[in-house]
């Protein structure tokens, strides 16, 4: 199965006033990882791994947003890569996003070669 990524992407907006609002960011939870989207790149996703988590968006400030429960969802293993480093996630193969676990800004070299071949 041969996946594409589809951007999520965080913006920062301003009505002028002294708050700004975040959009919230596409991260997931897995195996004690937190994990943010990779756009643009093909991947093939394989063998189911668990349950992976997407935490609840807090872009308002809301305590009630911040104490909801996240969305379950499925992680799949990416061929090539140990899930230490990149999952895909979805409803199945077919659906799922590729995401990784970065060190700080720096998208994992692993991932890295899968967006130079894409």
């Amino acid at each position: 199965m041969l996946v594409l990524a589809v951007a999520c992407t965080s913006e920062n907006s301003s009505d002028g006033g002294d708050e700004q609002a975040d959009s919230c960011a596409y991260l997931v939870h897995y195996q004690d990882r937190v994990y943010r989207d990779v756009a643009n790149v093909e991947f093939t996703a394989d063998e189911k791994l668990g349950s992976a988590t997407l935490p609840p968006c807090d872009d308002t400030g809301d305590q009630k947003d911040a104490e909801q429960a996240g969305e379950t969802t499925t992680a799949y293993r990416v061929n090539g890569i140990s899930p230490d480093v990149a999952v895909a996630v979805g409803d199945s193969p077919d659906d799922a996003v590729l995401v990784a676990a970065y060190s700080g800004s720096e998208l994992p070299s692993e991932v890295q070669k899968l967006m130079n071949r894409s």
